[in-house]
Order: structure tokens, then C-alpha cells, then sequence
């Protein structure tokens, strides 16, 4: 997996201008106002030929109370627990605060390499009197004095970040292993089907919503290939903290989806499709993941007949109208029935997520699907589409050069996408369009 800095620090001390200027481009919102950035927001970052993954995150105010500042908090600490290495960003302005030496404690208990950032050193000569507070911190790595602002010492931070990263030969994916996040809210059965899945009992099975509490990776081999499964615990529960279960689930699995190559979704068949299961689906349709939909603990149901599934089929659709391509599969993990099914299942949606269409095929199927439904007009303007290729996979995303990128209606875009399906299949994975404008570099 791709290695990842994150950046930390109480709130208004310029974490977001600073994630701008690395990933160069405008990308987190910044004002003066503390805590504008709530959720991690990543940026790809590259220095020396090293390329890592950057995490803005909101600010930590250890003192601070209420339901938006422990998001907050809660999302820092998810990035913390993931990121390889932790910037952690304090302002030479306001000196050395109580709340600093809070976060460094946090820090500390991570156990991951830490560089201490002084900003807005923006004077040019002398450092200011305050900045030698911070080596109080005592951190095994010396403070950075930097200006995120005019880019002084952003240099040297590169530097130090490049250097703490884990080695290449342990950043590339060295096999052809497939990583599993299994999601889905408390009691849906996802540690009984990974225990399923390795055929020992390698994680707490209870029927108390939330038992698992950290992250575990679990190696499978198969005579259909190697699987990593990703439980979805992450963040442990602060016992002060009074938000719900589900609020935790929905962390947990954002965490371990950001991780993994396919999704599979668990529901409850007693329960039937949720409101909480929505939103955990829709975390992986929106970070782009390959994904199955796995109805768990059919065995459960009583008097089932040739209308049930058809049954269920309508109401997970209805419910999940936004990810049609993906696959749904009735099993349960108590018996183990058609739970050996998932891994061609599994395989099959990340070869079709990870699937390249040549440039040549693509403008084929494009000038059929344009002349069998004409693109639309406006106002007597109508839209022409010149061509379209690939740019990348996982999830497959196409870019579009046309004269109008506002004459590209959604019902365009939607009839587009569906020609994609019906002609190459990318079953299980989302799709992306790029509608751009010829000579116009701005995306739509």
C-alpha cells in the first residue's frame, strides 16, 4: 500500500495551507476561522521521486467538547492510525500551549515517528524567541522551523518526511494478494464470516454490538488466490463519549475501506437493509471501491420460497439505487453456505475494477451509443463529443472531450455509463466520467 503523512495539531495553526502547498494544489479549505476542516481529506504528494499519500485533518482541541469537535477529534485519531508518519504542526506565534503538549501525549502513544513543525516563521533572518520552546516537546526529531504561507522550510520537511517513510521494497505490493474490507454496522455477522473465511477462530465472535475494537488483517490462501481481510474496527470508544454505536461503525469501516481493493457490504437478512447500511455502502461507492453485497445469516430466515430473494433483491436496490452494479450474494457465515462463493466473486469485481480499455475500443462503443441516442441540445446549441479514454482504474474512470461540458446532461452521462457496462462489463465497480471541454483543461 501506498505509504501516508498526516498532518496533526490544535485547530488555526495552518495544517490546510500547508496540505495545499504540498499536494500543489488548492484542495482544503482554509480561513482563519478554527476548526473549518472536520473530515481527513487526502492529497497525492511526491518529492525526490518518493510518492505518498497526504492526510489534512481537523483540528484536536483536547479541551474542547461537543459532537462536531469529537468528529473531529475522532477523525485525527483515525489518520494518525493509519499514516506512517505524523506532522505535527504548532504556530511560533502564540509559543508553546497546554493544548500542544495534549496532542504530543496522543502522539506519543502511537508509537509512530513524529515531526514536530513550527509554522508561520514567516520573518526572514532570525527565528522567533518562541520557537525554541517547542524543542520541549522532546520528540526524537528536532522541531522544523517553516512558513506554510511563503513555502520556507518545506524543504527540509520533505526531507525529514521522505526519510521516515517505510523502505519501496515494503511500499510496492510484492504479490498478487486482494485486500477485503468487510463493513457493515455492529452484530451483522462480519467477524463470524471472516472466521468463516479462515476456517479458525481468529477473531471475537459475541452478539454485543462492537466487540472488535482494532484493526486485524487477515492472510488467506485459496486455491482461487490470497486474500487479506480487513475487519472494520479502527478508533477505540471513549468511554465519556455518549454518540452511538452506529456513528462508530461508520468511522470504523471508512478506515478500513481506505485500505482495501473490494468492499464486501454485510447485512443483516433479520434485519433487512437499514439506514445505517446505506451510509456504510455509500462510504465505499464514494471512495471508488469495488464492492459485494452480502446479505449474512440467510439461514436464519424462515419460510423462504422463489419469491424471496427476488424479494430482498428489490429492497436492497431500492435501497442502494446508487450502486447498481453491484453484485448481491446470499449466505451465511454460521453454516457456511455459499460463503466459499465470495472469493470468485471477490476476484471477479477487482479484475473489472483494475480493467483497461484500449483508446481505440472505447471511441467505438462511444459513436455507436451517439448515433443509436443523439447527444441532447439546448437552446440550439447541441453537444458534440470528439472522444473519450481511459485515465485510470480502481475505479475505471473515463475522460470525455466534448465542445460543451454544460450541454453533458446527468440522463448523458447516465445512458453514457450504462453503454460502458453493456459493451465491457466492470461488474461490481463504480465508473467515473471526466466530461472536458477541447482545450480546456478544467474537469466537469
Amino acid at each position: 500500500m501506498r505509504p501516508s503523512a498526516a498532518i496533526v495539531g490544535r485547530p488555526n495553526v495552518g495544517k490546510s495551507t500547508l496540505f495545499n502547498r504540498l499536494i500543489g494544489e488548492r484542495r482544503s479549505i482554509v480561513e482563519d476561522t478554527p476548526g473549518v476542516t472536520r473530515d481527513r481529506i487526502y492529497g497525492d504528494a511526491e518529492w525526490n521521486g518518493r510518492k505518498f499519500l497526504l492526510i489534512d485533518t481537523g483540528g484536536i482541541d483536547p479541551s474542547g467538547d461537543g459532537v462536531i469537535l469529537n468528529e473531529t477529534r475522532e477523525q485525527a485519531e483515525i489518520a494518525v492510525a493509519t499514516a506512517d508518519v505524523i506532522i505535527f504542526m504548532t504556530d511560533s506565534r502564540t509559543g508553546l500551549l497546554s493544548d500542544d503538549l495534549e496532542v504530543a501525549k496522543m502522539l506519543r502513544k502511537s508509537g509512530k515517528p513524529v515531526i514536530p513543525v513550527v509554522n508561520k516563521c514567516d520573518s526572514v533572518g532570525a527565528l522567533p524567541g518562541s520557537f525554541y520552546e517547542f524543542y520541549e516537546l522532546g520528540f526524537e526529531h528536532d522541531p522544523i522551523p517553516l512558513s506554510s504561507v511563503h513555502g520556507t522550510g518545506t524543504g527540509d520537511l520533505l526531507d525529514s518526511i521522505v526519510g521516515l517513510l517505510p523502505p519501496e521494497a515494503e511500499e510496492e505490493r510484492n504479490d498478487d494478494s486482494i485486500r477485503v474490507a468487510v463493513i457493515g454496522k455492529p452484530n451483522a455477522g462480519k467477524s463470524s464470516l471472516i472466521n468463516r473465511f479462515t476456517g479458525e477462530k481468529r477473531l471475537i465472535v459475541s452478539d454485543v454490538p462492537g466487540t472488535t475494537r482494532d484493526a486485524v488483517d487477515t492472510l488467506v490462501d485459496r486455491p482461487e488466490g490470497r486474500f487479506v481481510f480487513v475487519d472494520t474496527a479502527g478508533i477505540r470508544r471513549q468511554s465519556k463519549v455518549k454518540d452511538s454505536v452506529e456513528r462508530y461503525s461508520v468511522l470504523r469501516a471508512r478506515a478500513a475501506v481506505e485500505r482495501a481493493d473490494v468492499c464486501l457490504i454485510v447485512i443483516d437478512a433479520g434485519e433487512g437493509i437499514t439506514e445505517q447500511d446505506e451510509k456504510i455502502a455509500g462510504i465505499a461507492h464514494e471512495a471508488g471501491k469495488a464492492s459485494v453485497i452480502v446479505v449474512n445469516k440467510w439461514d436464519s430466515i424462515e419460510g423462504k420460497d422463489s419469491g424471496t430473494v427476488k424479494e430482498f433483491d428489490g429492497k436492497i436496490r431500492t435501497a442502494l439505487s446508487y450502486m447498481p452494479y453491484a453484485p448481491i450474494m446470499y449466505v451465511s457465515a454460521l453454516t457456511g453456505q455459499r460463503v466459499t462463493s465470495l472469493y470468485e466473486q471477490i476476484k471477479l469485481v477487482y479484475s473489472q475494477s483494475v480493467l483497461r480499455i484500449s483508446t481505440g475500443m472505447l471511441n467505438d462503443m462511444l459513436a455507436d451509443a451517439t448515433s443509436r441516442v443523439q447527444p441532447p441540445t439546448d437552446k440550439g446549441k447541441r453537444l458534440k463529443i470528439f472522444y473519450m479514454t481511459q485515465a485510470s482504474v480502481a475505479p475505471p474512470t473515463f475522460v470525455i472531450f466534448c465542445n460543451n461540458a454544460e450541454l453533458f446532461h446527468f440522463s448523458y452521462r447516465r445512458y453514457i455509463e450504462n453503454r460502458l457496462r453493456e459493451t465491457f462489463g466492470f461488474i461490481g465497480t463504480p465508473i467515473e466520467l471526466v466530461i472536458r471541454e477541447r482545450g480546456d483543461g478544467s474537469g466537469s
